[in-house]
Protein backbone atom coordinates (compact mmCIF):
# COMPACT_ATOMS: atom_id res chain seq x y z
CA UNK A 1 0.00 0.00 0.00
CA UNK A 2 1.22 3.51 -0.81
CA UNK A 3 2.24 5.46 2.27
CA UNK A 4 0.11 8.36 1.01
CA UNK A 5 -3.01 6.18 1.09
CA UNK A 6 -2.18 4.67 4.49
CA UNK A 7 -1.53 8.14 5.89
CA UNK A 8 -4.81 9.59 4.60
CA UNK A 9 -6.89 6.75 6.03
CA UNK A 10 -5.00 6.79 9.34
CA UNK A 11 -5.58 10.53 9.80
CA UNK A 12 -9.12 10.47 8.42
CA UNK A 13 -10.09 8.11 11.23
CA UNK A 14 -8.15 10.02 13.87
CA UNK A 15 -9.92 13.26 13.01
CA UNK A 16 -13.39 11.69 12.93
CA UNK A 17 -12.72 10.16 16.34
CA UNK A 18 -11.40 13.49 17.62
CA UNK A 19 -14.52 15.33 16.46
CA UNK A 20 -16.75 12.80 18.21
CA UNK A 21 -14.79 13.01 21.45
CA UNK A 22 -14.83 16.81 21.46
CA UNK A 23 -18.60 16.70 20.98
CA UNK A 24 -18.94 14.26 23.89
CA UNK A 25 -16.70 16.42 26.06
CA UNK A 26 -18.66 19.62 25.43
CA UNK A 27 -22.01 17.85 25.78
CA UNK A 28 -21.16 16.26 29.12
CA UNK A 29 -19.82 19.54 30.54
CA UNK A 30 -22.85 21.46 29.28
CA UNK A 31 -25.31 18.99 30.80
CA UNK A 32 -23.40 18.86 34.09
CA UNK A 33 -23.62 22.65 34.41
CA UNK A 34 -27.40 22.45 33.96
CA UNK A 35 -27.55 20.02 36.90
CA UNK A 36 -25.42 22.10 39.28
CA UNK A 37 -27.01 23.25 42.52
CA UNK A 38 -28.09 26.88 42.79
CA UNK A 39 -25.19 29.19 43.61
CA UNK A 40 -22.49 27.01 42.04
CA UNK A 41 -21.18 28.21 38.70
CA UNK A 42 -20.04 25.89 35.96
CA UNK A 43 -16.51 25.80 34.61
CA UNK A 44 -15.49 25.96 30.96
CA UNK A 45 -11.75 26.43 31.36
CA UNK A 46 -11.06 22.71 32.09
CA UNK A 47 -12.18 21.84 28.55
CA UNK A 48 -9.44 24.04 27.08
CA UNK A 49 -6.82 22.73 29.49
CA UNK A 50 -7.85 19.14 28.74
CA UNK A 51 -7.75 19.45 24.95
CA UNK A 52 -4.26 20.94 24.97
CA UNK A 53 -5.17 24.10 23.05
CA UNK A 54 -4.54 26.49 25.95
CA UNK A 55 -1.95 28.70 24.21
CA UNK A 56 -4.08 29.32 21.12
CA UNK A 57 -7.17 30.09 23.20
CA UNK A 58 -5.17 32.53 25.34
CA UNK A 59 -3.88 34.33 22.25
CA UNK A 60 -7.46 34.84 21.04
CA UNK A 61 -9.47 35.30 24.25
CA UNK A 62 -6.94 35.84 27.07
CA UNK A 63 -8.52 34.53 30.32
CA UNK A 64 -12.07 35.06 29.17
CA UNK A 65 -13.35 31.48 29.56
CA UNK A 66 -17.00 32.20 28.91
CA UNK A 67 -19.42 29.63 27.58
CA UNK A 68 -19.65 31.49 24.25
CA UNK A 69 -15.88 31.72 23.76
CA UNK A 70 -15.11 28.14 24.72
CA UNK A 71 -17.98 26.59 22.74
CA UNK A 72 -17.11 28.58 19.62
CA UNK A 73 -13.41 27.76 19.98
CA UNK A 74 -14.02 24.02 20.29
CA UNK A 75 -16.78 23.74 17.69
CA UNK A 76 -16.50 26.35 14.95
CA UNK A 77 -13.17 28.18 15.16
CA UNK A 78 -11.23 27.37 11.97
CA UNK A 79 -8.06 28.81 13.49
CA UNK A 80 -8.22 25.95 15.97
CA UNK A 81 -7.12 22.91 13.96
CA UNK A 82 -8.75 20.66 16.58
CA UNK A 83 -12.20 22.25 16.57
CA UNK A 84 -15.07 20.04 15.44
CA UNK A 85 -15.46 21.85 12.13
CA UNK A 86 -11.70 21.71 11.49
CA UNK A 87 -11.51 18.00 12.35
CA UNK A 88 -14.36 17.03 10.04
CA UNK A 89 -13.02 19.29 7.29
CA UNK A 90 -9.56 17.69 7.53
CA UNK A 91 -11.06 14.20 7.67
CA UNK A 92 -13.09 14.98 4.55
CA UNK A 93 -10.01 16.22 2.71
CA UNK A 94 -8.15 13.02 3.59
CA UNK A 95 -11.15 10.99 2.40
CA UNK A 96 -11.26 12.94 -0.86
CA UNK A 97 -7.66 12.02 -1.67
CA UNK A 98 -8.38 8.27 -1.30
CA UNK A 99 -11.85 8.02 -2.83
CA UNK A 100 -10.61 5.18 -5.03
CA UNK A 101 -9.80 3.14 -1.89
CA UNK A 102 -12.74 3.83 0.42
CA UNK A 103 -16.37 2.96 -0.31
CA UNK A 104 -18.77 5.47 -1.84
CA UNK A 105 -20.98 5.14 1.26
CA UNK A 106 -18.07 6.28 3.43
CA UNK A 107 -17.49 9.31 1.24
CA UNK A 108 -21.19 10.23 1.19
CA UNK A 109 -21.37 10.04 4.99
CA UNK A 110 -18.30 12.16 5.66
CA UNK A 111 -19.21 14.68 2.96
CA UNK A 112 -22.72 15.00 4.34
CA UNK A 113 -21.38 15.52 7.86
CA UNK A 114 -19.05 18.24 6.59
CA UNK A 115 -21.85 20.27 4.99
CA UNK A 116 -24.17 19.86 8.00
CA UNK A 117 -21.46 21.01 10.40
CA UNK A 118 -20.59 24.02 8.23
CA UNK A 119 -24.23 25.06 8.09
CA UNK A 120 -24.76 24.64 11.84
CA UNK A 121 -21.58 26.44 12.93
CA UNK A 122 -22.06 29.39 10.56
CA UNK A 123 -25.06 30.59 12.58
CA UNK A 124 -23.12 30.94 15.87
CA UNK A 125 -26.38 30.65 17.76
CA UNK A 126 -25.52 28.33 20.64
CA UNK A 127 -28.68 28.30 22.69
CA UNK A 128 -29.06 25.32 25.01
CA UNK A 129 -31.26 23.44 22.53
CA UNK A 130 -29.20 24.32 19.45
CA UNK A 131 -25.96 23.24 21.10
CA UNK A 132 -27.43 19.97 22.35
CA UNK A 133 -28.89 19.16 18.93
CA UNK A 134 -25.63 20.01 17.15
CA UNK A 135 -23.45 17.89 19.44
CA UNK A 136 -25.88 14.96 19.26
CA UNK A 137 -25.83 15.12 15.44
CA UNK A 138 -22.01 15.14 15.40
CA UNK A 139 -21.84 12.07 17.65
CA UNK A 140 -24.49 10.24 15.61
CA UNK A 141 -22.75 11.17 12.37
CA UNK A 142 -19.39 9.88 13.57
CA UNK A 143 -20.94 6.65 14.85
CA UNK A 144 -22.70 6.19 11.52
CA UNK A 145 -19.34 6.61 9.77
CA UNK A 146 -17.81 3.86 11.93
CA UNK A 147 -20.71 1.54 11.15
CA UNK A 148 -20.51 2.24 7.41
CA UNK A 149 -16.74 1.73 7.44
CA UNK A 150 -17.09 -1.57 9.27
CA UNK A 151 -19.73 -2.79 6.82
CA UNK A 152 -18.42 -1.53 3.47
CA UNK A 153 -14.61 -1.32 3.61
CA UNK A 154 -12.63 -4.50 2.94
CA UNK A 155 -10.74 -5.48 6.09
CA UNK A 156 -7.33 -5.28 4.47
CA UNK A 157 -4.39 -2.94 5.08
CA UNK A 158 -6.47 0.18 4.45
CA UNK A 159 -8.92 -0.83 7.16
CA UNK A 160 -6.04 -1.78 9.48
CA UNK A 161 -4.34 1.62 9.26
CA UNK A 162 -7.64 3.39 9.85
CA UNK A 163 -8.46 1.16 12.80
CA UNK A 164 -5.10 1.82 14.47
CA UNK A 165 -5.67 5.55 14.01
CA UNK A 166 -9.09 5.31 15.66
CA UNK A 167 -7.74 3.22 18.57
CA UNK A 168 -4.85 5.58 19.33
CA UNK A 169 -7.03 8.68 19.09
CA UNK A 170 -9.67 7.10 21.32
CA UNK A 171 -7.10 6.06 23.93
CA UNK A 172 -5.63 9.57 23.94
CA UNK A 173 -9.01 11.24 24.34
CA UNK A 174 -10.12 8.85 27.10
CA UNK A 175 -6.90 9.75 28.92
CA UNK A 176 -7.58 13.47 28.44
CA UNK A 177 -11.20 13.11 29.58
CA UNK A 178 -9.97 11.43 32.77
CA UNK A 179 -7.39 14.15 33.27
CA UNK A 180 -10.11 16.79 33.02
CA UNK A 181 -11.14 15.84 36.57
CA UNK A 182 -7.73 17.05 37.75
CA UNK A 183 -8.45 20.51 36.35
CA UNK A 184 -11.92 20.61 37.93
CA UNK A 185 -10.30 19.95 41.31
CA UNK A 186 -7.69 22.69 40.96
CA UNK A 187 -9.77 25.40 42.69
CA UNK A 188 -10.34 23.35 45.84
CA UNK A 189 -9.09 19.88 46.78
CA UNK A 190 -11.60 19.73 49.66
CA UNK A 191 -14.27 18.98 47.03
CA UNK A 192 -13.10 15.36 46.89
CA UNK A 193 -15.92 13.01 47.87
CA UNK A 194 -18.56 15.75 47.90
CA UNK A 195 -21.87 15.49 45.97
CA UNK A 196 -20.45 17.96 43.43
CA UNK A 197 -17.40 15.74 43.01
CA UNK A 198 -19.62 12.72 42.32
CA UNK A 199 -21.69 14.75 39.84
CA UNK A 200 -18.51 15.61 37.97
CA UNK A 201 -17.34 11.99 37.92
CA UNK A 202 -20.73 10.96 36.49
CA UNK A 203 -20.39 13.64 33.81
CA UNK A 204 -16.92 12.34 33.04
CA UNK A 205 -18.30 8.83 32.46
CA UNK A 206 -20.92 10.26 30.13
CA UNK A 207 -18.34 12.23 28.15
CA UNK A 208 -16.48 8.96 27.56
CA UNK A 209 -19.71 7.24 26.50
CA UNK A 210 -19.24 4.90 29.47
CA UNK A 211 -21.99 5.74 31.95
CA UNK A 212 -24.46 2.94 31.15
CA UNK A 213 -21.79 0.25 30.76
CA UNK A 214 -20.17 1.33 34.03
CA UNK A 215 -23.50 1.17 35.87
CA UNK A 216 -24.07 -2.38 34.61
CA UNK A 217 -20.99 -3.59 36.46
CA UNK A 218 -20.91 -1.15 39.42
CA UNK A 219 -23.79 -0.13 41.65
CA UNK A 220 -22.42 3.24 42.71
CA UNK A 221 -20.15 6.01 41.44
CA UNK A 222 -16.84 5.08 42.99
CA UNK A 223 -13.63 6.87 41.99
CA UNK A 224 -11.25 3.85 41.93
CA UNK A 225 -13.84 1.83 39.99
CA UNK A 226 -14.23 4.61 37.41
CA UNK A 227 -10.47 4.87 36.92
CA UNK A 228 -10.20 1.10 36.61
CA UNK A 229 -13.07 1.00 34.09
CA UNK A 230 -11.72 3.73 31.82
CA UNK A 231 -8.03 2.82 32.02
CA UNK A 232 -7.72 -0.93 32.60
CA UNK A 233 -10.93 -2.61 31.44
CA UNK A 234 -10.14 -5.17 28.72
CA UNK A 235 -13.64 -5.27 27.22
CA UNK A 236 -15.03 -1.72 27.16
CA UNK A 237 -14.30 -0.25 23.68
CA UNK A 238 -13.27 3.17 24.98
CA UNK A 239 -10.92 2.09 27.75
CA UNK A 240 -7.23 2.79 27.20
CA UNK A 241 -6.31 -0.87 27.75
CA UNK A 242 -8.86 -2.17 25.23
CA UNK A 243 -7.69 0.33 22.61
CA UNK A 244 -4.07 -0.72 23.04
CA UNK A 245 -4.90 -4.43 22.84
CA UNK A 246 -6.70 -3.88 19.53
CA UNK A 247 -4.12 -1.45 18.13
CA UNK A 248 -1.23 -3.81 18.89
CA UNK A 249 -3.06 -6.80 17.38
CA UNK A 250 -3.75 -4.82 14.19
CA UNK A 251 -0.14 -3.61 13.96
CA UNK A 252 1.04 -7.22 14.10
CA UNK A 253 -1.44 -8.09 11.37
CA UNK A 254 0.00 -5.39 9.11
CA UNK A 255 3.57 -6.57 9.72
CA UNK A 256 2.78 -10.27 9.70
CA UNK A 257 4.33 -10.79 13.13
CA UNK A 258 3.13 -12.52 16.28
CA UNK A 259 2.10 -10.97 19.58
CA UNK A 260 5.15 -10.86 21.85
CA UNK A 261 7.54 -10.16 18.97
CA UNK A 262 8.31 -7.02 17.03
CA UNK A 263 10.05 -5.88 13.87
CA UNK A 264 9.42 -2.15 14.24
CA UNK A 265 9.50 0.59 16.86
CA UNK A 266 5.74 1.01 16.60
CA UNK A 267 5.08 -2.63 17.53
CA UNK A 268 7.62 -2.45 20.33
CA UNK A 269 6.13 0.70 21.86
CA UNK A 270 2.57 -0.58 21.58
CA UNK A 271 3.57 -3.87 23.17
CA UNK A 272 5.35 -2.15 26.06
CA UNK A 273 2.36 0.07 26.83
CA UNK A 274 -0.15 -2.78 26.47
CA UNK A 275 2.01 -5.00 28.71
CA UNK A 276 2.28 -2.25 31.32
CA UNK A 277 -1.51 -1.96 31.37
CA UNK A 278 -1.80 -5.76 31.62
CA UNK A 279 0.07 -5.78 34.91
CA UNK A 280 -1.15 -2.54 36.47
CA UNK A 281 -3.95 -2.26 39.01
CA UNK A 282 -5.94 0.79 40.00
CA UNK A 283 -4.17 1.10 43.37
CA UNK A 284 -0.86 1.66 41.58
CA UNK A 285 -2.43 4.40 39.47
CA UNK A 286 -3.85 6.16 42.53
CA UNK A 287 -0.55 5.83 44.37
CA UNK A 288 1.28 7.40 41.42
CA UNK A 289 -1.37 10.10 41.10
CA UNK A 290 -4.02 10.01 38.37
CA UNK A 291 -2.78 13.18 36.67
CA UNK A 292 0.84 12.04 36.73
CA UNK A 293 -0.09 8.59 35.41
CA UNK A 294 -2.22 10.03 32.59
CA UNK A 295 0.57 12.41 31.54
CA UNK A 296 2.89 9.40 31.14
CA UNK A 297 0.26 7.54 29.11
CA UNK A 298 -0.22 10.55 26.81
CA UNK A 299 3.53 10.78 26.19
CA UNK A 300 3.68 7.08 25.33
CA UNK A 301 0.76 7.43 22.92
CA UNK A 302 2.49 10.37 21.25
CA UNK A 303 5.67 8.32 20.87
CA UNK A 304 3.67 5.44 19.36
CA UNK A 305 2.14 7.84 16.84
CA UNK A 306 5.61 9.15 15.92
CA UNK A 307 6.89 5.59 15.49
CA UNK A 308 3.97 4.67 13.22
CA UNK A 309 4.53 7.74 11.06
CA UNK A 310 8.25 6.96 10.89
CA UNK A 311 8.00 3.19 10.30
CA UNK A 312 5.43 3.44 7.55
CA UNK A 313 6.57 6.79 6.09
CA UNK A 314 3.21 8.39 6.86
CA UNK A 315 2.75 12.12 6.59
CA UNK A 316 2.59 13.95 9.92
CA UNK A 317 -0.61 16.00 10.42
Amino acid sequence: MLSRVASSIYWMNRYIERAENYARLIQANHNMILDLPTGIHGQWQPLILTTGDYSLFQSKHLDNYTRENVVHFLTADTDNLNSIVSCISTARENARTVREVISNEMWMQINGMYHKVLKATSKRNWSRINLEDFLTEVIKGCNAFWGITEATLTHSEAWDFGFIGKCLERADKTARILDMKYYYLLPSANMIGSPLDMLQWSALLKSAGAYEMYKQSHRSVNIPDIIDFLVLNRHFPRSIHYCMIKAEFTAHRINGTEIGTFTSKSEKRMGKLRSRLDFTDVNEIIKTGLHEYIVKIEKKLLNIDKAINSCFALYQE
